[in-house]
C-alpha cells in the first residue's frame, strides 16, 4: 500500500471519529463535564456492572457472611447515594471477604469495601468517606470516560485493522478490562471532590476522607516495615490504585465548596458495635498464614516456607517472596487428574517446557514427582523446580520454586525441606484453626498499649498494630474509659 493511500485512510478514519464525536460524548451527572464515552450508554454501563459483579465476588473471595454488617454498610452507602446526582440507578454495596484494605466501584452502581478496610476505619464517617469517593467515580461516569479513551486509543493504533473488525474486537475486550484499571489523578481528584460534597450533604464530617487517609498511611507503612520493604508503603494498600495525598484531599474540600462540619458526630460507638467480631486477617475458609506456615483447615493441609520468606494468600494462589528474588508459588491443579505424578509433570503441567531430572517422590505418604527446568521470564533467567503431589484420587497440589541462577544452589536444601513439609491435617488439627477477630475493649486505669497488646493473640508488632487500628499517634493518647479495637482469638 502506498503512503498516500495510507494517509488517505487515516484521514477517513479521523473524519469518521470526529463525525461521530457528538453522539459519542455525554455530560457526566456528577461534574457537569462533557466526556467522550465512545458511545457507551448508561444502560450499557449498568449491564457491564451486572456482568462483572459475580466475577468480582469470585476473584476477591466472595461476600463476607454477616447480613447485619452488610445491611449497615448498605444503609451508610444509600444515605450518601441519595444526595448524589445519580438517583436513577440502584446502588449495590458489598463487603468483600478479604483482609486486604481496599475499595473500588464498578459502573452501574456497584461499590465494594473489604472487611480489612472496615477493621481499619475508626468510625462511620471514615467509612462514609470511602464510600462517597467510590460513588463519585460512578456519578462522574469515570468508567465510561476511560472506556472512551481506550476506544480512541484502539482506533488510533488499529490503523488498517479497523477495516477487518479487529479494532471493534479490541474495544469489546476493553469494555470488561476497564472495570478495575486505575483512574487518572484528575479523575481521583474529581471523586474526592464529589465525595466531600456527598459527605457534607449527608451530614458527615467533611474531613473524614482525610482522616481515613492518615489511617491508611500508618497501616501501609507498618505492613511495609513488617515485610522488610519500608520504602514501599504504597504497594501495601489501596494507595496503589487510588493515589492521594493529604494536600489533594484538602484541595478537594475547597473545590467542593461546602460548609465544613467537622464537629459533627462521627458515630464511632455505632460503628464499633457493627464491626465487633469481624474476622481480622485470613479467614480459615480461605486458608491462614501463621508465621512461615500456611494452613487450610477446610482442605485439610499445611506446609512451611523457608526462613526469610513472606507468605501472601491470594484467592487462587499462595505466594512466598524471599530474599534474592526467590519466589514460591503454591496452587491446586485446576482439573482432576488420576494418572501418575511423573506423567502429570511431563504431559500436563509441564508439557510445554523442557523438563530435566524427572523423578518420583513420596511426601507424607502421598505420591509425588519433581522436575527442573530453566526459563527466560519477564524478570530474567530463572531456574525452576516443580513438584506435584497427589492429595487424593482426583486432587493434585503443586509447588513451583523459582530462583535466579546465581541463587539456586543457596536454596536447594531449603526448598527441599519446604516441599517435604506438605502434610495432611487431621480433623482435630483443622478444628483448632480459628480466625482472629476484632473485639472491643474498654481501657482500665493503669493499662497501657503494651499491656493490652500482650493480651492479644500472637500478632507481628502487636503494640504498633494496636495503635494503628485505633489511630493513636503515641501510647500517651490511650486514656482510661476509651473503647478501643483489639485483636482477639
Amino acid at each position: 500500500m502506498t503512503p498516500s493511500l495510507f494517509k488517505l485512510l487515516r484521514g477517513v478514519l479521523l473524519a469518521v471519529s470526529l463525525g461521530s464525536a457528538l453522539t459519542a460524548c455525554a455530560t457526566a451527572p456528577g461534574t457537569g463535564r462533557t466526556i467522550f464515552t465512545g458511545g457507551l450508554t448508561e444502560e450499557q454501563e449498568s449491564e457491564m456492572g451486572r456482568q462483572q459483579h459475580p466475577q468480582i465476588l469470585k476473584q476477591f473471595g466472595g461476600a463476607y457472611d454477616d447480613p447485619a454488617l452488610a445491611r449497615y454498610v448498605t444503609s451508610v452507602g444509600e444515605r450518601l447515594a441519595a444526595t448524589s446526582e445519580r438517583k436513577d440507578i440502584h446502588y449495590t454495596f458489598t463487603v468483600i471477604d478479604s483482609p486486604i484494605v481496599n475499595a473500588f466501584a464498578l459502573p452501574g452502581g456497584y461499590v465494594y469495601v473489604t472487611r480489612g478496610l472496615l477493621a481499619l476505619a475508626r468510625n462511620e464517617a471514615e467509612l462514609a468517606g470511602v464510600l462517597a469517593h467510590e460513588i463519585g467515580h460512578i456519578t462522574a461516569r469515570h468508567a465510561a470516560e476511560r472506556y472512551g479513551q481506550n476506544l480512541a486509543t484502539t482506533i488510533a493504533s488499529a490503523g488498517l485493522g479497523i477495516l477487518g473488525g479487529s479494532a471493534a474486537a479490541s474495544a469489546g475486550q476493553s469494555l470488561g478490562a476497564v472495570a478495575l484499571s486505575s483512574y487518572s489523578r484528575d479523575q481521583e481528584f474529581e471523586s474526592d471532590t464529589l465525595g466531600v460534597r456527598y459527605l457534607s450533604r449527608a451530614g458527615y464530617k467533611t474531613s473524614a476522607m482525610a482522616d481515613f487517609l492518615g489511617q491508611l498511611l500508618a497501616n501501609s507503612r507498618l505492613d511495609a516495615e513488617i515485610a522488610g520493604q519500608p520504602g514501599a508503603a504504597d504497594q501495601f494498600s489501596l494507595l496503589q490504585t487510588h493515589p492521594k495525598t493529604a494536600d489533594r484531599v484538602e484541595r478537594a474540600v475547597e473545590a467542593a465548596q461546602v460548609q465544613a462540619n467537622n464537629e459533627s458526630d462521627v458515630r464511632q460507638a455505632v460503628y464499633q458495635r457493627h464491626i465487633d467480631g469481624i474476622v481480622y486477617g485470613d479467614n480459615p475458609s480461605q486458608g491462614v498464614i501463621k508465621g512461615r506456615r500456611f494452613l487450610h483447615p477446610d482442605l485439610r493441609f499445611a506446609f512451611e516456607v523457608p526462613e526469610g520468606f513472606e507468605l501472601i494468600n491470594a484467592p487462587q494462589l499462595v505466594i512466598g517472596r524471599g530474599p534474592g528474588d526467590a519466589v514460591i508459588l503454591f496452587s491446586r491443579a485446576p482439573e482432576p487428574y488420576s494418572g501418575s505424578m511423573t506423567r502429570y509433570l511431563t504431559d500436563v503441567w509441564g508439557k510445554k517446557a523442557t523438563l530435566r531430572d524427572v523423578e518420583s517422590l513420596e511426601i507424607d505418604g502421598m505420591k509425588a514427582a519433581t522436575a527442573s527446568t530453566r526459563a527466560d521470564t519477564d524478570v530474567g533467567l530463572r531456574d525452576i523446580r516443580v513438584i506435584a503431589i497427589r492429595y487424593d484420587e482426583n486432587t493434585v497440589y503443586r509447588f513451583l520454586y523459582a530462583t535466579p541462577p546465581n541463587q539456586t544452589a543457596r536454596y536447594n536444601e531449603a526448598f527441599r525441606r519446604s516441599s517435604y513439609s506438605f502434610e495432611k491435617l487431621s480433623a482435630a488439627e483443622a478444628a483448632e484453626i480459628t480466625p482472629l477477630r476484632i473485639g472491643l475493649h474498654k481501657v482500665q486505669p493503669g493499662e497501657t498499649v503494651e499491656t493490652i497488646a500482650a493480651g492479644m493473640p500472637l500478632v507481628d508488632r502487636g503494640a504498633e498494630r494496636l495503635m494503628v487500628l485505633n489511630g493513636l499517634d503515641s501510647p500517651a493518647e490511650l486514656k482510661p474509659g476509651m473503647t478501643i479495637k483489639v485483636i482477639t482469638g
